[in-house]
């Protein structure tokens, strides 16, 4: 192929165009929050279903609760009418029966009381450790919301960098002639780079310097004949610091 050695040269703008092209859109899908909320995401994950175990395990120690309290009112009542059944009878057989059972019945009470204080203990111990979950819970949605509130302040940012970019870049390549922009595009999308200076007999497509044998080569081309880097296989563009 041939182009005007001119037109060969806006290739190194379109390339750097591209590049800042590239660039801003791997800046659009590395954006430096997304690690850290996706730390906070599983963090956040893990906070709810420790919260969703410990409510659990809060709900049975009240419901354990309940039930205690209503085994202490049974056997209150038991009492209270037993001691009413002693005052009322003059039985000594009934009068036996009846201390026994009321002894039986004060352990029993005792026992039960004891287990509630315990089992109350246990709520308040629990009650601290899922407040201690909801604090951490708190601290990591507020954290989310700021960074997720800066993670769209810069894609904005980018995005409306990368607009001006493109336009910028189509701007260049509506100035390049049809049939070196297609092959420049062809060799950019097969190889990632375009076109490159060749620069003090180095290309900076492959930033290899060429061989004596390539350079003769590209020394005999015509300024207008379209040359190909041996190596990275880009357009190389010849100016005055190609050293050739």
């Amino acid at each position: 192929m041939k182009a005007p050695a001119a037109e060969q040269l806006k290739l190194l703008d379109l390339q750097a165009a591209d590049n800042q092209v590239a660039q801003l859109e791997h800046s659009l899908r590395t954006l430096p929050q997304e690690k850290r909320l996706a730390e906070l995401q599983r963090d956040s994950a893990a906070a709810r279903a420790e919260y969703a175990s410990v409510s659990g395990e809060l709900e049975s120690a009240q419901n354990e609760i309940t039930r205690v309290e209503a085994d202490i009112h049974t056997v209150t009542a038991r009492e209270k009418r037993d001691n009413e059944r002693l005052q009322a009878t003059s039985s000594s057989k009934d009068i036996q029966g009846l201390e026994r059972e009321l002894e039986s019945l004060r352990v029993r009470r005792l026992t039960l009381e004891d287990t509630e204080l315990a089992v109350m203990e246990r709520v308040e111990e629990i009650e601290v450790r899922l407040g201690a979950i909801t604090a951490r819970r708190d601290d990591i949605a507020t954290e989310e919301r700021m960074l997720a509130g800066a993670r769209d302040e810069q894609r904005q940012r980018i995005l409306k960098q990368l607009e001006i970019a493109r336009s910028e870049r189509d701007a260049v390549a509506g100035g390049i002639v049809p049939e070196l922009l297609a092959l420049y595009q062809k060799l950019r999308e097969r190889y990632g780079v375009g076109a490159a200076l060749l620069q003090r007999r180095v290309s900076l497509g492959s930033n290899v310097e060429l061989t004596g044998t390539d350079l003769a080569a590209i020394r005999a081309a015509a300024p207008d004949d379209v040359v190909l880097d041996p190596e990275s296989t880009c357009i190389l563009v010849r100016t005055d610091e190609s050293g050739l």
